[in-house]
Formats: structure tokens, C-alpha cells, sequence
């Protein structure tokens, strides 16, 4: 028994929905341990393909259904595909608890999710993913942002396949000099390339809105990172950010995505927060 019985807390249970790249790594982070946190339950689409890769990674957690997530977890990890958002909110909120969103494109019509989480005292988490600097546009937010400004570059096969690209009959294969695909708002954007720019989502979510941040979106083929400019005015600071990240066995998502969710899970339970 420690001071005040700290060490006989019990940790809180964190499930992951999706066990694609970031899933994978933030299940073998929490298997190995984090303070306070224990891998509770995965969810996912095919059950026999995860259990393998549990068995090959060596450790066991159950395997539920969405609809279980509650039963078993405090907080749930979404990544997954966009398309299946709410199945994966709506139980979690509804038992008043945490979901950490990555899917934040398809967090944006979702308004509903907002208003099921207050109802029932629920909260949604949107880490800070691939960008920088989230500390500063919530802290400006408190304040009048003028403007927020976004440019992104990413390798073209990190673009293709998006919908507004083939509903555009707009081609990134073969290019030899960088093209514009996209110039508009964050929420034409999320709409447009609901698997690419999340993070111009939840950059509008920390600032001034979905309709008021713009972006522009180039496939360039002299990049091999995905590349993000920012630039941001208000009446407390002007600031602009810059971040190249390096792009993980998936081209749409860099690897520092993870490792973000890993941080914001370990200041769930850390006794020291830096950041706001």
C-alpha cells in the first residue's frame, strides 16, 4: 500500500478499434505498459487476422464486438475507417465515457456526436496527430483569430484514390512538377479527402471552424514526407508552423500520428502535464 493507496488504483482500461498501422502500434505501446493505462479490448473487422497477429506478437486481449467496446473499456482508440465513426462513438458516449478520435474529417458533420457527449457526460479526445503547435491556436482561440491558413504537400501516392480526385477525373500518377488538386475550406476538404486531411480538421477544430480555416492541397513528386504549413493571425500573436512527416508503411499517414495518440494517453494518467 503506498500514500493515500495510489498504487491500488485500479488503471484505466483503453480498447483500440482498428488494427491497422497506428492501431498495431499503440496496442504493443500499451502491452508493454503504460503507467495507469492498461489494453483492455480490440475491436475490429476480422477476428481471426487479429487474433494471428496477437498470437505472433505474444500477448493476449480480447476481441469484442463495437457494441461490447463500453463493457469492457473507459476509453476507446478510433483507428479505423472513417465510414464506421459512429459505430464506434455512439455506445462509448452514450455509457459517458472517452473516445480519442483520429478520424477528425469525419468528425466535422458529426455534430451529433458533440451533443451525445454532453448529454451524457462522455467526452471526444482529438489528439494532436500530425501537427504542431495545437497549443497555440487553443490558446489564440481564446482570444479573435483572424485567419488560418494551411498549405499541404504530400507525395502523390498519398493522394490517390481520394474521392474528389476521381469524381474530378483529376490524375496524380506520373506527375513531374507539383499540382494544386484542392484550394477551399477545412470542412470542403474533410468532405473531399475524408482519409488524408484530418489534420486540417482538427486544426480547425482547435481554431476558428471548419469553414473559416483554408487549405490548399498539392501532390508534389519532389516531396517524400507529408508536408504541412501553417499560418495563423489573431489579435494575441501571428505564427506560422512548418512540419515535414515521415510517412509510415501506410503513404496517407505519417508516423508521428501514433506516437501522438501514445502521449495523449500517457497524460491521461501522467502527475505532470505539459501543454494545454
Amino acid at each position: 500500500m503506498s500514500i493515500a493507496g495510489v498504487s491500488d488504483l485500479p488503471s484505466k482500461r483503453i480498447a483500440i478499434a482498428g488494427l491497422g498501422e497506428i492501431g498495431r502500434t499503440v496496442a504493443r505501446k500499451l502491452a508493454e505498459g503504460l503507467p495507469g493505462l492498461s489494453l483492455a479490448a480490440i475491436t475490429t473487422r476480422d477476428h481471426g487476422k487479429a487474433q494471428a497477429w496477437l498470437d505472433r506478437e505474444g500477448f493476449s486481449c480480447p476481441l469484442v464486438t463495437l457494441d461490447e467496446i463500453p463493457a469492457h473499456s473507459d476509453l476507446v482508440v478510433e483507428c479505423a475507417p472513417a465510414a464506421i465513426l459512429d459505430q464506434i462513438c455512439r455506445p462509448m458516449l452514450s455509457a459517458g465515457k472517452q473516445v480519442m478520435v483520429l478520424s477528425a474529417s469525419a468528425l466535422l458533420p458529426r455534430s451529433d456526436l458533440v451533443d451525445l457527449a454532453r448529454a451524457h457526460g462522455g467526452q471526444i479526445i482529438v489528439p494532436t496527430g500530425a501537427l504542431i503547435g495545437f497549443d497555440a491556436v487553443s490558446a489564440a482561440a481564446e482570444g479573435t483569430i483572424h485567419s488560418v491558413q494551411m498549405v499541404t504537400r504530400k507525395p502523390p501516392k498519398g493522394l490517390a484514390g481520394a474521392p474528389y480526385l476521381i469524381e474530378n477525373r483529376i490524375s496524380v500518377e506520373g506527375l513531374t512538377s507539383a499540382l494544386c488538386v484542392f484550394k477551399g475550406s477545412a470542412r470542403d476538404a474533410a468532405a473531399a479527402f475524408p482519409a488524408n486531411v484530418n489534420v486540417v480538421a482538427a486544426l480547425s477544430l482547435a481554431g476558428i471552424g471548419p469553414d473559416r480555416t483554408t487549405i490548399e492541397i498539392w501532390a508534389d513528386p519532389a516531396v517524400t514526407r507529408n508536408c504541412h504549413q501553417i499560418r495563423v493571425e489573431s489579435d494575441s500573436a501571428s505564427f506560422s508552423m512548418s512540419i515535414e512527416n515521415v510517412p509510415s508503411e501506410n503513404p496517407r499517414t505519417g508516423r508521428i500520428t501514433a506516437l501522438s495518440v501514445i502521449a495523449a494517453l500517457r497524460k491521461l494518467t501522467s502527475p505532470l502535464q505539459v501543454g494545454t
